[in-house]
């Protein structure tokens, strides 16, 4: 049997690599190998335990404080000893982040296949977002196999050289990783923080909020955290759920300016239940995510994108995301209305990341590429 080794470091990562795994595991000729690199560690643990995941190897490279140089620098020496024992036939990352980059790149100079899911997203600008925008373009320089999820992710590779028989229009496995974890929420409702499971059993409606942006200046936090604030004192009937990231910048930030708010609930970062189940309910979502620009459409929900620019535009164009930045006046304007409504406003439009089947495509075309037996 062909090994393939999958590394994340991220929960996004470990989410949208989840359905590939287990797909994985269902074929007779591949035998795949998790390494999770502990990037972002305990949000990485989490997500590994809602579908059930372990991984075979666990780095532990996260310390406090750390500098992107400072990561790379560990990265670079623990991945690459990973590929020096385990030598495996094909190396499988996802997305954009450090870890990505780094194990993209030990792999091209110990001549391992690289497949990397969710190729081909650009912003055309390095400094947003940043660093993933530098990453994905290096991922891609590495790339023997580019999952594009969608087709104008494959009209960005063959725009910079990639040829075709490269690149594999999937559909994006966020989608198949909802298909999982949404019909399993709405089955047996997970169980929720004190506070919030008030909120739920109240039957508030609420407005989700993420925000995490390495880029985001403090003035533009400042700023998300004003609109929010007013919107919070104009509607006390709705209740704003922001599960804050741990960055200090942004959880000291977030805390001080909005903890004593009574309908502003400040959370730890949610399990990944928990936070699709909120998806479900809420209204809409204010955020600064890529990836719940891709998740929020399987709930026809709409996003406020707290950034100027996007690497998902297909999620513009079909109406589920607004860009907006981090002004407050634009935050307001757009959020005024969905919040004087009774009812969530539902995006009825299709899908534009694909129909779950993901990760089966993917699986077919790394059984392809190795020429193993199984495929006819």
């Amino acid at each position: 049997m062909h090994q393939v080794l999958l590394i994340a470091g991220t929960r996004p990562e470990a989410i949208k690599l989840a359905p590939v795994l287990l797909a994985l595991r269902r074929s007779q000729s591949l035998r795949p190998l998790l390494c999770s690199t502990g990037q972002h560690k305990e949000m990485l643990r989490q997500a590994w335990q809602a579908f059930g995941l372990q991984p075979d190897i666990d780095m532990h490279t996260m310390t406090n404080a750390q500098t992107l140089a400072g990561l790379s620098a560990r990265l670079f020496a623990a991945i690459d000893a990973e590929l020096e024992a385990n030598r495996p036939d094909f190396l499988l990352v996802q997305g954009d982040t450090t870890t990505v980059m780094v194990a993209a790149t030990c792999a091209f100079y110990r001549n391992i296949p690289v497949g990397h899911v969710e190729a081909g997203l650009r912003s055309h600008d390095l400094a947003k977002p940043f660093p993933e925008e530098f990453n994905r373009r290096v991922v891609s320089l590495t790339t023997a196999l580019h999952f594009a999820p969608t087709e104008g992710a494959a009209q960005n590779l063959y725009a910079e050289g990639v040829v075709k028989e490269q690149v594999i229009v999937t559909g994006n496995t966020v989608v198949d990783a909802l298909r999982l974890m949404r019909e399993r929420v709405r089955e047996t409702p997970p169980a929720l923080p004190i506070g919030l499971a008030g909120v739920v059993q109240e039957g508030r409606p609420l407005v989700l909020i993420t925000v995490h942006r390495r880029e985001l200046s403090t003035k533009g936090l400042n700023s998300i955290c004003e609109a929010v604030e007013g919107m919070a004192r104009d509607f006390p009937q709705i209740a704003f759920v922001w599960p804050v990231h741990l960055n200090p910048r942004i959880k000291d930030t977030v805390t001080a300016k909005l903890g004593s708010i009574p309908n502003i609930l400040l959370t730890a970062p949610l399990e990944y239940p928990v936070f699709v189940f909120l998806l479900d309910r809420c209204h809409f979502v204010l955020s600064d995510s890529g990836g719940i620009q891709e998740e929020a459409p399987s709930f026809g929900k709409q996003v406020l994108v707290l950034r100027e620019v996007t690497e998902r535009p297909e999620a513009v164009d079909a109406g589920f995301c607004r860009l907006l930045g981090s002004d407050a006046l634009a935050i307001r304007a757009a959020a005024d209305p969905l919040l004087r409504s009774e009812r969530p406003v539902r995006i009825n439009a299709p899908n534009p990341f694909g129909d779950g089947h993901a990760a089966e495509r993917i699986v077919q075309k790394i059984e392809m590429i190795l020429g193993c037996n199984s495929v006819q």
